[in-house]
């Protein structure tokens, strides 16, 4: 991806962003999520940002360019707070509990729901590789430190079956399809509110904390703070 001037616009800025190639991402996400990514042309997309399809491509070569833009969006601010987390001094349930929170709130506030993308067939292609690798580190990271949490929730005879460290990673990621139903109107607004907190207690109770998570709570929101990542960039 470029970022040089490329060719006269056709229209005043249409799309949020500080430059063409993030109003492209922003329509491209929006026509992605919500028309389908086999249904969305890039002219389409050039359109929606008041430049000519030419243009488009000075920034993109093409469609799965700026779909593995999108792509990468997602998962690289998660994955360095998780490589920070993983590192951190305090217990693996807080360190769990904080990169949830981070995690769930990137994936419920961006303008758009790219989430919803990581089902596309297109993303079994050789092009899309490095996504798969980046997501697979991250869901990598979470099983590490839920491994670690069951230690110190159960002691050194606690389960650590692969399909019980799973669990964080995949209650966390249902947050998109949460999201899918709010926007379709098949659940309440409210609903999504906290949804942060909410998935990251949920997270800790799936490996067998019983007892009240005020404590992990204020522990993680402090966690959060040291690390930098009280306010996630949007995936």
């Amino acid at each position: 991806m470029t970022t040089g001037p490329g060719r006269p616009r056709l229209t005043s800025q249409r799309r949020p962003g500080q430059t063409t190639p993030e109003e492209i991402l922003d329509a491209a996400g929006e026509l992605f999520t919500t028309k389908g990514f086999a249904a969305t042309s890039t002219r389409l997309i050039a359109e929606m940002v008041g430049i000519r399809q030419a243009s488009l491509y000075h920034h993109f070569p093409n469609k799965e360019e700026i779909l593995a833009a999108l792509l990468e969006e997602t998962v690289s601010p998660a994955l360095a707070a998780a490589e920070r987390l993983t590192d951190a001094a305090a217990p693996a349930t807080v360190r769990l509990h904080a990169l949830a929170i981070y995690d769930v709130t990137q994936l419920t506030t961006t303008r758009w729901n790219l989430g919803a993308l990581y089902l596309l067939p297109e993303l079994l292609t050789d092009r899309f590789e490095p996504f798969r690798t980046q997501r697979t580190l991250l869901r990598g990271h979470y099983r590490q430190l839920a491994d670690r949490a069951l230690t110190e929730i159960a002691g050194a005879s606690g389960s650590t079956s692969p399909a019980l460290a799973d669990l964080p990673f995949r209650i966390v990621e249902s947050a998109i399809a949460t999201r899918a139903d709010i926007e379709r109107g098949l659940l309440p607004g409210p609903e999504n509110e906290g949804a942060a907190g909410l998935l990251a207690d949920a997270c800790l109770r799936a490996l067998g904390w019983t007892a009240p998570l005020d404590e992990i709570r204020a522990k993680s929101r402090a966690l959060l703070a040291e690390t930098g990542g009280g306010t996630p960039l949007h995936r």
